[in-house]
């Protein structure tokens, strides 16, 4: 069997790349769609990318019975 080590290299870079959305997306953030455009567009600036992470982890997460409509 062939391992493939840098496809498993871009991916991992992809996953810290895309952290910040995805984190955001996982805590139903209010602004996660923002954070994600922030995320693709500056990411590739550190500035851009720890601003996004930091954003994401405010506590600006919808409530339970909003989520609960929209499922």
């Amino acid at each position: 069997m062939d391992d493939n080590p840098e496809l498993i290299y871009i991916m991992f870079v992809l996953l810290i790349y895309f952290l910040p959305t995805i984190v955001a997306w996982c805590r139903w953030h209010r602004n996660e769609y923002v954070i994600g455009m922030l995320n693709i567009f500056l990411g590739w600036t550190f500035i851009g990318w720890a601003i996004a992470l930091v954003w994401a982890y405010f506590d600006n997460t919808r409530p339970q019975d909003e989520i609960e409509r929209e499922a």
